[in-house]
């Protein structure tokens, strides 16, 4: 197949001229709407997917409003076949992702693989001169966050970090009532996800699916047993892919503390969490914990308890029933000076609380006095504002034109992933870890310290 090289001043033209339409025409489509089929543009960057399973096709279907879909890629070649045929019949479909990068025509990247090919992915695509759009989590661990923040300056592509909740209303209100002093100076900061249970297993050996290239997905994980439930859904639950709901909903809802908080380039200096793994070890079983508790300290003292809302408790994929956390369990993982209040909590967001009030904000809204009182009180003119994007695709497909940065970009997701990998550690190692942000090293444990990255296998091994 011929591949002929986009000439880049006639790209930016016509992807200039394909976002200045959609918006005259107001047909954004909303974050939610994943039913609705594509309705693909013949102008615009031409768009190569890959990682096309349940999220991966969710985000390919947005940018196949915005672009061309001209080739989808995945190990798992059923999931490829699929989103060939919802995308754009006329797509190529390849099961290695390099085959794909190495086309001078894709023009953008659409990455939606787990968790564990995140950033070689990206790495990868950056490096053939292509701009990406990711999904979170950023990384796998710390110092792939290092890596890839260089191989991002020094190629100078674009690359925007699903984090879409930068782009909806109540989490930018929510910011700038904050940073702008409505509810006083910052005490303390409460960030809570879903209590998603890890129970299960453990699962038996199965054949390879034809359609599968086991070892490809795999990657720079450990070699192991095929069984279906490391793959797609429930990956998450394996610390040889993923960081649990630690890192998965834990890279949405840190992202937004740090926003308010203005410490998006910082981190804490120290971290103690605790975590319940309800496997207990045992092989075969999903080895994340479901429960925790993390005590995040910053260099100025202000405090950040991140946790997992035990009235909020989910079950999904091959997940058994939720193992009870006793009340002595409940009084370890959180200790008797937390407030009862966390303890029990039934919601999963954002608290902010400040000398002055509270203002609480997750997708289903944002809430305080704060809020209320911006009707009769709105902010001034040269107050601060977040940045003013509306739609998380459709900003990345806008900075690929205009080459200006995008509202998530791996500078700042790479150190909200980070406060959540040190979290894992902390919990992982069972004690207080030391948090240097100007060096982005664990201070004064080596053993720790050796856990900002992982033995990778080869030839999956992450090179620049």
């Amino acid at each position: 197949m011929n591949h002929t090289k986009t000439n880049r001043r006639g790209f930016l033209k016509s992807t200039a001229g394909v976002l200045g339409s959609l918006s005259a025409l107001n047909c954004w489509p909303s974050s939610s709407a994943r039913g609705d089929e594509p309705s693909p543009t013949r102008d615009g960057p031409a768009v190569g997917c890959i990682g096309v399973g349940g999220r991966g096709m969710a985000i390919a279907h947005e940018a196949a409003r915005l672009g061309r879909v001209v080739a989808v890629c995945d190990a798992d070649l059923a999931h490829a076949e699929r989103a060939r045929k919802k995308l754009n019949p006329k797509a190529d479909v390849y099961q290695d992702y390099r085959k794909l990068l190495d086309r001078n025509d894709v023009d953008v990247v659409i990455n939606g693989t787990p968790d564990h090919w995140h950033t070689a992915v990206n790495v990868a695509a950056c490096r053939a001169g292509k701009d990406v759009y990711t999904e979170k989590p950023l990384t796998l661990t710390i110092d792939e966050g290092k890596l890839l923040r260089r191989v991002v300056d020094e190629t100078g592509r674009i690359v925007q970090v699903g984090t879409q909740q930068r782009s909806e209303a109540q989490f930018q209100t929510a910011v700038e009532l904050v940073r702008n002093g409505r509810i006083g100076p910052l005490k303390q900061v409460w960030v809570a996800i879903p209590y998603c249970s890890t129970k299960g297993g453990p699962f038996p050996k199965e054949p390879v699916p034809k359609q599968l290239d086991w070892d490809l997905y795999q990657g720079q994980a450990p070699e192991h047993d095929y069984c279906h439930q490391r793959t797609h859904c429930v990956f998450r639950w394996w610390y040889e892919y993923s960081g649990g709901i630690v890192t998965d909903w834990g890279n949405h809802h840190i992202d937004i503390a740090h926003w308010g908080m203005d410490r998006e380039l910082s981190g804490p200096a120290s971290i103690d969490a605790r975590g319940l793994f309800p496997n207990e070890g045992r092989a075969d079983c999903f080895n994340t914990a479901d429960s925790f508790f993390s005590r995040m300290i910053y260099p100025d003292g202000l405090e950040l308890l991140f946790f997992a809302a035990l009235g909020d408790p989910r079950t999904y994929g091959d997940v058994d029933k939720h193992k009870p956390i006793s009340p002595e369990q409940t009084e370890w993982l959180f200790g008797k000076e937390v407030p009862e209040e966390i303890k029990s909590y039934s919601r999963n967001g954002v608290m902010f609380i400040g000398e002055k009030g509270r203002v609480f904000v997750n997708r289903g809204g944002v809430h305080g006095k704060a809020v209320d009182e911006l009707k009769e009180n709105p902010l001034s003119d040269d107050a601060w504002r977040a940045a003013p994007s509306t739609h998380h695709m459709r900003d990345f497909f806008e900075c690929v034109a205009s080459r200006r940065q995008p509202v998530s970009p791996v500078k700042i997701q790479h150190r909200t992933i980070t406060a959540c990998h040190l979290t894992n550690l902390s919990l992982r190692l069972g004690r207080p870890l030391r948090w240097d942000p100007v060096q982005e090293e664990i201070v004064g444990d080596d053993e720790a310290r050796q856990w900002q990255s992982r033995p990778q296998r080869e030839p999956y091994r992450i090179t620049v």
